[in-house]
This record gives structure tokens, sequence and C-alpha cells, in this order.
């Protein structure tokens, strides 16, 4: 079956999801802030989300963000915000699709079913492989969570784990640190640089053969950090 992670503060509405979505076969996670999405969505990972932007602990866009992160399953907004800045905001951020608020259940469930047939098999292959990662000392395979190094098992923390995904999707490209906070804390962490510090410190113990001279995961001084392969 399907898997629907709806995103959603009204409960009227989020009602009127399950019993429509549930009545065609799909099966319903129901979320209704930004914090209790993330937890779902890494316990029982969607096939579609369907998100609302106006959260009540942060904005949607952000939880997008966060879903890219380490997700590749479509995402329909569903939002009742109709400026264009709006939209292309979301769309930018990683988004699949927006309807706009009121919208027609039948529509809705169109676009879902025609977001649930895109094919995904192709982009599967792709990303499984460029997240198997292999360097002179260690290898990653991010899709299955393993990490060896010296042909050895080594045992990284689901945190650890969202930091190298962040980094290695843009392996050769300088993350800021903001960014970084916001990916794998979420939006209200942008000041505590002092966890990427620790995070970064104990992933170079881990990984690298040097982890005083770090030759994969790179610090550039007051801006960010960087993976190279």
């Amino acid at each position: 079956m399907t898997r629907v992670l709806v995103v959603e503060d009204d409960p009227q509405l989020v009602r009127a999801l399950e019993i429509n979505l549930r009545a065609r076969k799909y099966e319903v996670d129901a979320a209704v802030d930004g914090a209790s999405a993330r937890r779902l969505a890494s316990a029982r990972p969607p096939d579609v989300v369907l998100l609302d932007l106006g959260l009540p602990d942060m904005d949607g866009i952000d939880v997008i963000r966060w879903l890219r992160g380490s997700s590749r399953a479509p995402i329909l907004v569903v939002s009742a915000r109709q400026a264009s800045a709006e939209k292309v905001a979301a769309l930018d951020a990683g988004a699949d699709d927006y309807i706009t608020k009121p919208f027609s259940m039948d529509e809705l469930l169109a676009r879902l079913r025609a977001a649930v047939r895109r094919p995904h098999a192709a982009q599967r292959d792709e990303v499984t492989a460029a997240t198997v990662v292999e360097t002179e000392g260690f290898t990653l395979d991010l899709a299955a969570k393993k990490a060896l190094r010296d042909g050895r098992a080594v045992r990284l923390t689901p945190t650890e784990w969202h930091l190298l995904e962040v980094l290695v999707r843009h392996r050769g490209r300088l993350v800021g640190r903001q960014q970084l906070l916001a990916e794998v804390w979420g939006p209200t962490h942008g000041a505590r640089s002092n966890y990427l510090r620790v995070y970064m410190a104990q992933l170079r113990r881990k990984l690298e053969p040097d982890p005083a001279h770090p030759r994969h995961l790179i610090t550039a001084p007051g801006m960010g950090y960087r993976f190279e392969a």
C-alpha cells in the first residue's frame, strides 16, 4: 500500500483526507506540526507527502527542505497561500506540486495519483548510485545506512548519518553552517554552531584516517563545511 504523510493542523481537513485516502486503500499517517512530521517521516518513510505551509511550530518550507535531505518522496503542498512568491519558494525548496485551498477533493486525489504514478525506479537507481561513496579509507552507503572503514563496519548515529547525507548531496560544494543546522536539527537551531563542531569531530574520528588533517570532511572557517570524495 502507498503510505501518505499528511502534515496539517486543521483537524477537520485531516479527518476528511484520512477518510478519502483510506477509502482508496492508501495508508495514512497524520502530523499536526513540523516536529511530529519529522518524527513520523523518520520512523515510517512516506511514499508521498501532503503538506500545509502554515504549521504552528515552523514554516512548511523548512519541512520541505528537511524532507529533501533524506527522501525523494513526492511532496504536494496544500496551502491557503496564493501568492506566486510563496509557490515559487515551495517549488524551489523541493515540492513537486502546489494545490491552493480551498480545493476539490477529486482534483487533489488526481494530482496525488499522478505523483505516485511517476516512474521512481530510475530515480531510486540514480539516488543509490549517488549515495554510495568510496574513498581510499572508507565507504559509505547512505541508502543502506552502512559505513566501512578499512573493511570494518563503523557505527554512526542517526544524526551523523543525516549530516553526512546533506554534505554528500552537495559534494564538492560548500554548505553553510545555518543551512546544515536547519536541515539536520531544524530552523530553531540556527545559532547552535557548536553542534556542528561536535558532530564533525565525531565523524572525523570515526572515518578519517588522520582526523587532525581531514581529507574528506573539510571545514571552511567561518562559513561552513564541504565533503570531498
